[in-house]
């Protein structure tokens, strides 16, 4: 493509680079000129316009950003995504539903590495998103690029999207009380909290159940519950492997997958699982709206992403999450 400013009789058929604003309206950039176009400049006073000339095997931004996206999701409907119409060298592609953007993030870069005027940008990986939801933008920078870049960013692009669609169904909601009676369920914060984050992902969750801050009961609890997810908040925070809910966890029958996580807000997490069945433990910051290593957790597991101590070791990158009001000691002294 050559770009830069010709005499108007050798724009007509090519691509108008800058809006140009005429008394009888406004030639948009990226029009293709025509001799009635033309004449209006010539009647405007212009002698010279701005612009892109596509050079054989050249590939009009719409097209390429089209095609691109088709390479990115080659079969929309069973990836769970779809592609907005062209415009002005980009195309959106879009969540069908609730779920996680699956996004193989060495594909990205390459394509993104195969010319600067290719480009894909996408939400980062395993973001939760609800229908309709952008997940990544494809954008053409330029008015045209090469079709032989075009073709390698096709081929590295390769089904390197789509949506991983909720597994779970059924979620059970088991709070332990160090004291006192149990509260009213709808007013309980944590349970309130727990049911917004799951009715984005389309699970139901059963309870909550209210039992006392010991094992033997935890215990019983988790064991009446048939859920294929069980999640466990207790009154008293959990502090180590061997604390009150782990333990409960391994006496109903069940083992302790990791404690912990280089999350914060989040620290306390700890993930198990009876049988096929598995069960979050969550920290104090599960009874606030704001995110914190309770949702990476939570989703990936209800969305059946593969996570384990590995997984959740890595997230300490980017694990400094936003500060809690409410937290009863500050990172910073004095804060």
């Amino acid at each position: 493509m050559r770009f830069g400013p010709v005499p108007l009789t050798e724009a007509v058929g090519h691509v108008l680079a800058h809006s140009v604003r005429l008394p009888g309206g406004r030639l948009r950039k990226g029009k293709i000129l025509s001799q009635a176009d033309a004449a209006a400049l010539a009647a405007a006073g212009f002698t010279r316009v701005t612009v892109a000339r596509l050079d054989p095997g050249d590939i009009a931004e719409n097209d390429a950003a089209a095609a691109l996206a088709r390479a990115l999701v080659p079969e929309p409907g069973a990836v769970g995504l779809h592609a907005g119409t062209p415009f002005t060298g980009r195309v959106n592609l879009l969540a069908d539903g609730p779920g996680l953007a699956r996004i193989d993030a060495g594909a990205i870069d390459r394509v993104n590495h195969v010319h600067p005027m290719v480009t894909v940008a996408t939400v980062p990986r395993w973001q939760r998103m609800d229908a309709d939801g952008m997940v990544a933008t494809v954008k053409i920078i330029s008015y045209a690029v090469p079709g032989a870049a075009l073709e390698r960013a096709c081929e590295m692009a390769r089904g390197a999207l789509g949506l991983q669609r909720p597994a779970l169904t059924r979620a059970a909601f088991i709070e332990t009380l160090v004291s006192g009676p149990a509260p009213a369920a709808p007013g309980d914060k944590g349970y309130r909290m727990l049911q917004g984050r799951l009715d984005r992902l389309q699970v139901e969750l059963s309870g909550p159940a209210f039992v006392p801050h010991r094992v033997t009961p935890l215990a019983e609890a988790i064991g009446a519950s048939d859920a294929e997810l069980i999640l466990i908040l207790t009154g008293s925070a959990t502090s180590d492997p061997a604390d009150v809910a782990p333990e409960a966890v391994r006496r109903a029958g069940g083992e302790i997958i990791h404690f912990g996580m280089p999350v914060d807000p989040g620290n306390l997490l700890f993930l198990g699982r009876i049988g096929t069945r598995r069960v979050i433990g969550l920290p104090g910051s599960a009874r606030s709206p704001a995110v914190s290593g309770v949702d990476w957790v939570l989703e990936r597991v209800i969305c059946g992403v593969g996570i384990g101590p590995e997984d959740i070791m890595g997230m300490g990158v980017g694990g400094l999450l936003k500060e809690i009001p409410t937290r009863p000691q500050p990172r910073r002294p004095g804060g």
